[in-house]
């Protein structure tokens, strides 16, 4: 017979102290970050909230319009942390955040293993304005596969990301 899994009310901070949340600005963050957070609460963990301003996107515009594209992803990727902060803050847990540059999968692995972290807690998809026209390729799933620590996968549907 199988033991049923159940939670014990006493934090046990030994498992998870680090949980990471990439954020891409997406309303399916939110959804992500409710199952993050319970796990920081239950684990007395700290949330590292991460965005990457994919380089690919930006480098592919016109020279004119170059700059002006990265300064708009930067700042979009410096509110998606912000929002998690409020929200992570709005529950008393402890966080951190941090915006870096490259391709997005590659930069959630590289802060993974830099920052100790226990556990990723990410989303199916994540659809911000560009990807919702072209698809290229899931971050989820080479997070997934090139992880070196569990990571916590949120199923996200069509009105979790519009």
């Amino acid at each position: 017979m199988a033991a049923a899994f159940k939670w014990s009310n006493a934090p046990v901070s030994s498992m998870y102290d680090a949980i990471l949340v990439p954020t891409d600005g997406s309303e399916g963050t939110a959804k992500t970050l409710e199952h993050a957070i319970e796990m920081a609460k239950h684990h007395d963990a700290t949330i590292h909230a991460l965005s990457v301003v994919d380089e690919r996107k930006y480098q592919s515009l016109s020279d004119d319009r170059r700059d002006e594209g990265r300064d708009t992803m930067e700042r979009r990727a410096e509110r998606a942390v912000a929002e998690v902060e409020m929200r992570a803050e709005e529950f008393d847990v402890d966080v951190v955040t941090a915006v870096r540059k490259g391709t997005p999968a590659e930069r959630i692995l590289d802060y993974t293993a830099q920052q100790g972290i226990d556990v990723v807690v990410i989303g199916t998809h994540g659809l911000s304005d560009h990807d919702q026209y072209v698809r290229l390729g899931s971050v989820t799933q080479r997070v997934v596969e090139n992880a070196s620590v569990p990571v916590f996968v949120v199923h996200m549907d069509d009105a979790d990301t519009a």
